[in-house]
């Protein structure tokens, strides 16, 4: 059986490297827009001295609006308010959990990944720093953590109205590839996705559809005739972990990516960053063990700022963005956490109610990689993803320092292929 993985993954590795070498491709998304009128480039070359803010501005905000349910760690990290998160802790540390004072909010069993996710509530007077001091010496052995939560990384703006409704095409085969996508809500009655098999988890059932997680979709799997994704009529499972709200919590992050694991999902896009976790690591490696890749934008603080999360797992793949010159983006992150890089400036992406909008960010890097992979990876095997991941790295071209670099990690995949109507233009 390995070898005759071993040989299937020779050959996809050749097929990939001859479709490079003939520049055959899957082309990345293509919208017929008009020229953007020159307010609209001051606008993005404002938003691009700002992106590297972007994410402290919607962390300082999000402390401010919901301030009695969030607060900061100490690395100014959102996080839940008095809540302690707990992966599969023992009967007896829950007991003393509870003669402590502590209220067990909820208790999540994670089928998919054989863990099982524990929220605590701190005694009333308790800060939520001391509680996670409390627990940690209740239970020195368990895993223990502040419930954090996580936010979007890029920027969409200003939208621009479709200049007509293009023709959905057919439902899309049943082989179609499968992708993960963890994010906020999807337009799925927008012209470009509206053919999609899209399936959805989160809050209660409801579609709370916003600009950045309808942006990512059809930057993913987009098939329409005005507008196709890297991954055309590709089947979506998306999974809305903000519900309307400015954060993702780790909670909610870890049943969506369970879900994806008892789906089988392959590829999971994550273009979503935060604080490292002793929680997030549990659930991370629980998913990659299984064989699913798992493709998380490095974020926007800027080339020296720490490393942030998901991303920066050594098991995740962390992407990077460039601009239409194959320059990675100024406020892109660094660090050896980059795998690849992928266009992230110059391209449209839909937004919620039928419009298209010029996006900037490495979370529209993201989905080009994940969109690539997916193709590569039908089902979750450890040595079927690793094998994805070495054919699309020979395909990767080489930028900045020879060889592996922190700023383009293995190279830029999907560059030769730009979309129309590049932003300036």
């Amino acid at each position: 059986m390995k070898r005759i993985v071993r040989v299937l993954a020779g050959m996809l590795a050749g097929f990939v490297a001859a479709m490079a070498a003939a520049q055959i491709a899957v082309p990345l998304p293509q919208l017929p827009l008009p020229p953007l009128p020159g307010t609209v480039t001051e606008t993005l070359q404002t938003a691009q001295a700002q992106l590297g803010e972007l994410r402290k501005l919607r962390v300082r905000e999000l402390l401010r609006t919901e301030r009695a349910t969030v607060e900061a760690d100490p690395d100014g990290q959102p996080i839940l308010r008095r809540q302690i998160g707990a992966i599969s802790p023992s009967p007896e540390a829950l007991e003393r959990a509870r003669a402590a004072g502590f209220t067990v909010i909820s208790e999540r069993r994670l089928e998919g990944l054989g863990l099982e996710l524990v929220v605590l509530e701190a005694p009333s007077g308790m800060s939520t720093r001391r509680a996670l001091k409390r627990m940690r010496k209740l239970d020195p052995e368990g895993e223990y953590d502040f419930h954090h939560l996580y936010v979007e990384s890029g920027i969409a703006r200003p939208a621009v109205p479709a200049e007509s409704t293009p023709p959905a095409p057919p439902m899309p085969p049943a082989a179609a590839p499968r992708i993960g996508l963890i994010d906020s809500g999807v337009d799925s009655g927008h012209a470009a996705l509206a053919a999609l098999r899209i399936h959805r988890h989160g809050c209660g059932g409801q579609n709370l559809a916003a600009p950045h997680g309808t942006a990512v979709a059809s930057l993913l799997a987009a098939n329409s005739a005005g507008f196709r994704g890297v991954s055309p009529g590709a089947e979506l499972y998306a999974a809305d972990v903000f519900c309307g709200h400015g954060g993702g919590s780790v909670a909610l992050v870890a049943e969506a990516l369970d879900w994806m694991a008892r789906e089988r999902v392959p590829v999971v896009n994550i273009s979503l960053v935060g604080a490292k976790s002793v929680l997030m690591t549990g659930i991370v490696r629980a998913m990659t063990r299984r064989g699913h890749l798992l493709i998380a934008a490095v974020g926007n603080d800027g080339p020296s700022a720490p490393p942030l999360f998901p991303a920066a797992y050594p098991e995740v793949v962390g992407v990077t963005a460039v601009d239409a010159g194959d320059r990675a983006l100024p406020e892109a992150g660094r660090g050896e956490h980059v795998d690849f890089a992928a266009p992230g400036a110059g391209i449209y992406a839909a937004q919620p109610g039928g419009a298209f909008a010029p996006v900037r960010g490495t979370s529209f890097a993201t989905p080009i990689v994940a969109g690539l992979l997916a193709a590569a990876l039908p089902a979750p095997d450890p040595q079927s993803a690793q094998a994805a991941l070495d054919a699309l790295a020979a395909t990767a071209v080489d930028l900045g320092r020879n060889g592996r670099d922190p700023t383009y990690g293995l190279g830029l995949v999907g560059g030769r292929y730009r979309p129309a109507g590049r932003i300036g233009e």
